[in-house]
């Protein structure tokens, strides 16, 4: 055999032989790698919600105005007082008014005696408008309710119109919140709301009450519908203007038990897994979740440990029977 051929076959055999153990130390460091990599069984709740935010405003709210001009002669409340309907809160000087009712009232007896039905019919109408400029004398209360704040003192003179203070009614609390267009097709009257108030730690739920059958374009250019929510169950901190962020619940919570997909092994076409700790095989059920993860549909219950059952870096485009998904995979927890 010629020199050359010989040096040149041995030159092969070498290669080979460096190949193989190149191979072979390969395999034996990604079988160790594997080995060593484990994944934690999760679980993960779907919320199907529309999220929102806004201000809470109280039930009813009433401006406290003076209806005509005068002098303050009694302030019957302060901040923080409850009042019903139909209570005075503030009472103008009306001894003139009074004196006018009364002098018409005599003249309407004497007109009764002496005059005719129509001119008494009349007199009737005219003490009508002299009892609403009594009654205009007083500022009170159109609703059940608790005076939020009050501005006003005896001896004060008001002009009509002049804005004193403001009374509320906090049964229950009420805001409207934008939706957007392509929400509120999954919208239903009494869906449950979950608020979060950044002046309390409590969580409060209330409903949906409607929306209208129009939309609006905000500043911002978005097609939304005002709908309208309420709380009737709140925490004593939380008061009408506060803001907060929430979510309207459309549909109920769905509760996920999910694992990377390089902790499924299969074996006869039965997916398993693998404890970390003692090795355990167990069998699992198991169907897409997402590129990375698939749902357990049975055999975990969360928080196992599992041992890998395929290197993450070469399943995306090697692996068979899995969830389908790209190259890589969620980062490892190495042991």
């Amino acid at each position: 055999m010629p020199k050359a051929l010989k040096a040149v076959l041995i030159i092969i055999a070498v290669l080979a032989v460096v190949t193989a153990a190149l191979f072979l130390v390969r395999k034996s460091v990604a079988k160790a790698k594997t080995s060593n990599t484990t994944y934690t069984v999760k679980k993960e709740t779907y919320e199907n919600v529309i999220e929102i935010s806004g201000v809470v405003s109280a039930a009813q709210s009433q401006t406290l105005k003076a209806l005509s001009s005068g002098t303050v002669v009694g302030v019957y409340v302060k901040q923080g007082d409850s009042v019903k309907a139909g209570d005075v809160i503030i009472q103008l000087d009306d001894s003139t008014e009074k004196y006018n009712l009364a002098k018409h009232d005599y003249d309407m007896a004497t007109t009764r005696i002496t005059g005719s039905a129509r001119q008494y019919e009349l007199m009737q109408t005219q003490r009508t408008a002299l009892v609403r400029k009594v009654e205009d004398r007083k500022v009170t209360a159109t609703f059940d309710g608790i005076i939020a704040d009050i501005d006003v003192a005896v001896g004060d003179y008001l002009e009509a119109k002049d804005t004193v203070g403001t009374l509320v009614d906090r049964s229950y609390l009420t805001a409207e919140v934008e939706v957007a267009e392509t929400d509120v097709g999954k919208l239903e009257i009494g869906q449950t709301v979950e608020f979060t108030f950044s002046a309390s730690s409590e969580k409060v739920k209330g409903y949906v009450v409607g929306w209208p059958a129009i939309g609006s374009v905000t500043s911002r250019g978005a097609t939304v519908v005002n709908t309208t929510v309420r709380i009737d169950d709140y925490p004593e901190e939380i008061l009408p203007n506060f803001s907060f962020s929430g979510k309207i619940k459309i549909s109920p919570d769905e509760n996920y038990v999910i694992v990377s997909r390089y902790a499924i092994g299969r074996e006869n076409g039965q997916a398993f897994v693998e404890l970390a700790s003692g090795g355990e095989r167990i069998p699992v059920k198991v169907t897409p979740y997402d590129k990375e993860y698939v749902k357990v549909e049975s055999g975990l219950s969360g928080g196992e440990v599992l041992k890998a059952q395929s290197d993450s870096e070469k399943s995306g485009s090697q692996r068979r029977g899995g969830a389908p998904g790209a190259a890589g995979g969620p980062p490892p927890e190495m042991r």
